[in-house]
């Protein structure tokens, strides 16, 4: 008797295109978008950039592409980033706003990865010739690596309301931000409302194979445009995926709910575990803190028995739903988890 399939609960971003998506690639219309003459980009471009309440917007390869643009526009070299200590512009983009922009991180803790309103007035100080100023705040919603914790609306507002008052301009990583509307059941625009730019990832719950979308006004659109060119991220007939990307926003988006009751699940199974902390999951991601085990070890016999889990660090586990596990398979992983763990 064959091995039952794997469960891969490493990312989202494993998930591959649907059935309808590969129909889209396949009769995608296209053009040269590097001369903005694509006409699905086009229409992705305008449907992301409504639906957020921006504008204007720019398809780009990437999250971190796009986070790393919205840094290079919004602020000049020698200036610092406020943004949360396990962010992923500070922890998973390989200190590119150092590399490419001249900035550095200036890290706050936020018990739930949200930075507030009250966070970034603390980090306000006197203006002088000796130190580096503050030039751009990130907000990540859901946040990642706090266990797909998210932030409302007024959280939001507040928070970047505050970041305004002190003449800083505010961009949100919303890579998931899908995730956070639904687990709200509020608008997207509503999350970002009064943000300089905004960005969100098509390739994770939504399935699509490739791609994010950046928001902002025209004019910083139009600025963006040049640095995505300057990064390498001028691609030609990219219809064919953001086609893909097309389907993830006008099917994938409701569904996101199935993924956050899966992932409620897994977290109530770890709960009960001996030795293990882990949050309540509020949309599709589980943090687990070991207290004895090895994150490593422990992820190597999780794999083992069929599975695969992220490791992200020597005492941390990540574990996240999507579409491509349903809910026997996570019923199965919670099992595994169980006899693990026991």
């Amino acid at each position: 008797m064959p091995p039952p399939a794997l469960v891969d609960l490493r990312s989202d971003t494993v998930t591959r295109p649907t059935p309808a998506m590969r129909r889209a690639m396949a009769e995608a219309e296209v053009g040269d978008d590097v001369y903005g003459e694509d006409p699905t980009v086009v229409r992705l471009q305008d449907q992301v950039a409504a639906r957020l309440g921006f504008e204007a917007a720019l398809w780009v390869p990437t999250g971190v592409m796009a986070n790393e643009i919205a840094i290079r526009i919004l602020t000049r070299p020698g200036q610092e980033v406020l943004a949360e200590e396990r962010s992923h512009v500070v922890q998973f983009e390989l200190a590119g706003m150092a590399v490419l922009s001249g900035v550095m991180p200036r890290i706050a803790r936020a018990e739930d990865g949200h930075l507030t309103a009250d966070d970034i007035r603390a980090a306000r100080r006197p203006a002088s010739y000796m130190r580096s100023d503050l030039g751009l705040v990130v907000l990540e919603n859901t946040h990642n690596f706090a266990g797909g914790t998210v932030a409302d609306g007024a959280l939001m507002r507040a928070a970047i309301a505050a970041a305004h008052d002190t003449g800083v301009p505010v961009h949100v990583d919303g890579a998931r931000l899908w995730n956070a509307a639904v687990a709200l059941g509020a608008p997207l625009a509503s999350l970002v409302a009064g943000a300089d730019p905004a960005m969100v990832t098509l390739s994770k719950g939504l399935c699509a194979p490739a791609g994010s979308v950046l928001v902002s006004s025209r004019a910083r659109i139009d600025e963006a445009r040049r640095v995505r060119k300057q990064f390498g991220g001028g691609m030609r007939q990219v219809g064919i995926l953001a086609a893909a990307g097309l389907v993830g926003v006008e099917t994938m988006v409701d569904r996101l709910a199935e993924d956050h009751v899966n992932a409620a699940l897994l977290a109530q199974a770890l709960a009960g575990c001996p030795g293990v902390q882990v949050r309540p999951a509020r949309t599709n991601i589980v943090v687990a803190e070991l207290a004895q085990r090895s994150a490593p070890d422990l992820a190597a016999e999780l794999a083992g028995r069929g599975v695969l889990v992220s490791v992200m660090d020597a005492r941390t586990l990540r574990l996240v739903t999507h579409h491509d596990v349903n809910g026997e398979d996570c019923a199965r992983a919670a099992g595994v988890l169980l006899e693990v763990l026991a």
